[in-house]
């Protein structure tokens, strides 16, 4: 399974310099419902509703999303052996969550802070 961070999606979504192989999509993918928020806020900042929207919910619809449930809120309080931003905090605590129900489980990102984390949290990285 692969966690997908919203850095990854930005960049399949917007045709960045990098963007994920088309490997990728044929996994079994999933994020926290943060990821969808995310998404629509990037889409509406830089004006391309009308342009992506169709792209943005087929996307969205091939994930598999965990709510923001309470176990997620509270790690996310806690101290982090790196320092996170907010947001970030809530990612790495949703997959914190899944590591303890899903055996193999590989966060996928560009964030290099997120990076440092993870590997501090000893997350494995999907090799972009």
């Amino acid at each position: 399974m692969i966690y997908l961070d919203t850095s990854v999606v930005l960049a399949h979504l917007l045709a960045e310099d990098r963007t994920p192989p088309s490997r990728l999509w044929e996994e079994n993918l999933v994020s926290s419902r943060l990821l969808e928020y995310e998404l629509w806020n990037r889409i509406q900042a830089r004006h391309l509703h009308e342009s992506h929207s169709e792209a943005v919910r087929s996307l969205v619809s091939q994930l598999n999303l965990l709510e923001m449930i309470a176990p997620v809120l509270a790690r996310a309080l806690e101290p982090f052996p790196a320092p996170v931003r907010t947001l970030d905090a809530l990612h790495l605590a949703s997959i914190e969550f899944l590591k303890q129900h899903v055996r193999d489980i590989q966060l996928a990102t560009y964030d290099v802070r997120m990076l440092a984390a993870a590997r501090k949290l000893k997350i494995p990285i999907y090799r972009l």
